[in-house]
């Protein structure tokens, strides 16, 4: 009877202390991301300069789905909830979230800072009038730049520094290494492409513009700057004639866009298809340097 007794005062202990230690765990996990800054982005490539200068001091939450093109999304009530805890709201600007005024109007949460992360960039204008009626005059895609991105990223450190300014050497600190690292990358592709004489690719739609900018290149495109709608016979054609002109060796086809066109328009011209990064949705869980040195490094062999 004793033995018995020993044995189950020995198992209730045994269940206690795990238990407590559960509980312990449970508490400190709370605690830990109770201590951080929450930031909600709209996007993929928001998330990764937010994830590049916060690391481990904030807590990120993505409006957008990996998986849903960003262009397309409406936000839902879930959105609006994430938003009403948050201290810091990232979005891209440029018309690339048409939804943000009307979200924050519904929000309550005063104490929200707001980040356009493309404010103080020069932004490109919309050329084609009927995307510039439903889009809005410019083309969004400031971080597909590093250039661009290293704008974006200093305009998240200023907010993570006021809300934060406990850890402002930290993240100045996290700021002028990711800085280090684009201009690093930025450098070095600078001299490559000055040393081809072709600066015309190909692409699926019309995102790399600032991209362009960066190093004097032209991109030519299956779709326009918002992804919408096949290509006309017409267009097709001087796709078609482009390509031959340029001798253009490569199409590239983006993430969460049909290849149809651009594998027909390949095959026409004797190019290959190769996938090129556009960071509105997360890739083969790669970071943002490694996504945009891989662009820029198959551009530059396309063009060689």
């Amino acid at each position: 009877m004793f033995k018995k007794m020993s044995i189950f005062i020995l198992l209730i202990c045994t269940i206690v202390t795990f238990t407590a230690c559960g509980s312990k765990k449970t508490e400190t996990t709370t605690v830990k991301t109770q201590n951080k800054v929450k930031v909600v982005v709209s996007f993929n490539a928001m998330r990764e300069i937010a994830t590049a200068i916060g690391k481990n001091k904030v807590d990120i939450v993505t409006m957008i789905p990996n998986g849903t093109e960003p262009h397309d999304f409406e936000p839902k009530a879930k959105d609006l909830e994430s938003l009403s805890t948050a201290k810091i709201f990232v979005y891209n600007g440029f018309g690339m979230e048409s939804w943000v005024d009307k979200v924050l109007k519904s929000v309550d949460n005063k104490n929200l800072i707001t980040v356009e992360a493309s404010k103080g960039s020069t932004p490109i204008e919309n050329t084609d009038s009927a995307e510039k009626e439903e889009h809005g005059q410019y083309d969004p895609h400031v971080w597909i730049s590093l250039k661009g991105a290293e704008n974006q990223a200093k305009n998240v450190r200023d907010a993570l520094i006021k809300t934060d300014s406990s850890n402002k050497a930290y993240y100045e600190k996290n700021y002028n290494d990711f800085a280090l690292k684009l201009d690093t990358l930025y450098n070095e592709y600078n001299k490559k492409f000055k040393t081809v004489s072709n600066k015309n690719f190909v692409t699926g739609h019309a995102a790399f513009a600032y991209l362009c900018r960066d190093f004097g290149l032209k991109q030519n495109s299956v779709e326009s700057v918002f992804a919408e709608g096949e290509p006309s016979a017409k267009k097709l054609k001087e796709l078609t004639d482009y390509c031959k002109k340029n001798k253009i060796k490569t199409i590239f086809v983006e993430d969460m866009v049909s290849t149809k066109v651009s594998d027909a328009l390949a095959k026409e011209v004797g190019a290959k298809v190769e996938k090129i990064h556009t960071i509105e949705s997360k890739e083969d869980n790669k970071d943002y340097l490694t996504c945009m040195k891989e662009n820029l490094d198959m551009i530059y062999n396309s063009l060689k």
